[in-house]
């Protein structure tokens, strides 16, 4: 089914909100109308606002016990036909982690928005971090994918929820928006459209719900109530739904078409931006809050006479490892800051071939300020 265009049911124009308002009514203009959630800073006011208007909307909002169950809900919801979502931050998303991949391997639609705190543990609940990178990835196990986007201003807490929606609903997989406490509690003017496009899943009546003929294939969706004969198992299975554990030939499949369905799209999926970039020597590979502390330092740098530009990965998963090697073709150096020991500065590296990355790192609860940027840049003149 291919994107529609619908008018926006939140307030179109002007706005003065914060990230995480925005996140939420990004969400109810994707179509979300069922949220399950527990509340956890620095994530709860999207859960307070989604509290008070999804009932107005027809949608359902429900407080669960727990993360475990929140996340759970979220999935029985999905295949009941209605977009679904939570958020979370650190220990929460720790919790959800088992349930993400029975999503993953079921293939249902969920959206999950992770406001970003300094970790691990429980850490520092109200200081910003952005060490959950490779959790979202890897935190279940086996092996699976999911898509994770990285807002940078109010106006994509709200914009990129919807493409969340959008991602998650046509690919069947987890879509993350993975945004940090700086950007969920940051308070800026957004416009937002009168009109926006929708994703809504492909259901064909009576074709397989876990299986199609093209090994990167993404089968139809039913749900429940519509007189499908409906089997969802976290078990490995066949394109009925059917348990079949001891077949080799059906795992192996199975896990390979969960996987190339996202990977074989990443053409489609990944998005990035590139400022100063024509005849940048050296590149600040940046993203979420921190891509705001280095454009403004590179702007200053160039102002300096450094040719620097920045690229500003708006996706994270699937990691966009041929734009990285693009890039490096005409880079001498690669600087990549980050709220965390380093995360996306090993995808850069293994990505970057001969071209050297050096990392700035910074886990103190604090964003990277401009100076720290601009700092680092200087060392590598």
């Amino acid at each position: 089914m291919p994107l529609r265009t619908v008018t926006n049911p939140v307030k179109a124009g002007s706005r003065y909100l914060s990230g995480n308002d925005a996140a939420a009514e990004g969400a109810i203009a994707a179509g979300c109308r069922y949220y399950g959630g527990y509340p956890i800073t620095p994530s709860s006011e999207i859960m307070e606002y989604m509290s008070r208007e999804l009932a107005p909307r027809g949608g359902a909002f429900m407080q669960m016990e727990d993360e475990i169950a929140s996340i759970s809900s979220v999935v029985g919801a999905s295949w009941t036909g209605s977009k679904a979502m939570t958020a979370t931050s650190g220990p929460g998303l720790s919790l959800m982690q088992e349930c993400l991949g029975y999503a993953a391997f079921t293939e249902t639609p969920v959206v999950l928005v992770d406001v970003q705190r300094a970790g691990p543990c429980t850490g520092q609940a109200t200081k910003v971090g952005a060490g959950d990178l490779m959790a979202v990835k890897w935190g279940s196990h086996g092996d699976y994918q999911v898509v994770a986007l990285s807002p940078w201003s109010v106006q994509e807490m709200f914009s990129l929820t919807v493409e969340a929606f959008n991602l998650s609903e046509r690919l069947r997989v987890p879509a993350f928006l993975l945004a940090e406490e700086a950007t969920g509690h940051l308070r800026e003017r957004v416009d937002l459209p009168e009109s926006l496009e929708i994703y809504d899943r492909d259901y064909q009546p009576h074709e397989p719900p876990f299986g199609c003929d093209e090994p990167d294939g993404i089968p139809s969706m039913p749900r429940f109530g519509d007189g499908e004969n409906l089997l969802v198992t976290g078990s490995t299975h066949d394109r009925w739904g059917y348990r079949k554990t001891e077949g080799p030939a059906f795992h192996d499949a199975l896990v390979r078409r969960l996987s190339q369905k996202v990977l074989s799209r990443k053409a489609e999926i990944c998005r990035h931006e590139g400022y100063y970039l024509d005849d940048a020597e050296l590149v600040v590979v940046a993203y979420g809050f921190t891509a705001r502390a280095a454009l403004r330092a590179v702007r200053q740098a160039r102002r300096g006479g450094l040719a620097v530009g920045l690229l500003r990965l708006i996706t994270i998963w699937p990691f966009d490892d041929e734009l990285i090697r693009r890039v490096a073709q005409g880079a001498k150096g690669f600087l990549v800051p980050e709220m965390n020991l380093g995360q996306v500065d090993g995808l850069v590296r293994s990505a970057a071939g001969d071209t050297p990355v050096k990392s700035l790192t910074q886990v103190n609860g604090s964003t990277i300020s401009p100076a720290s940027i601009l700092a680092a840049l200087g060392e590598m003149r």
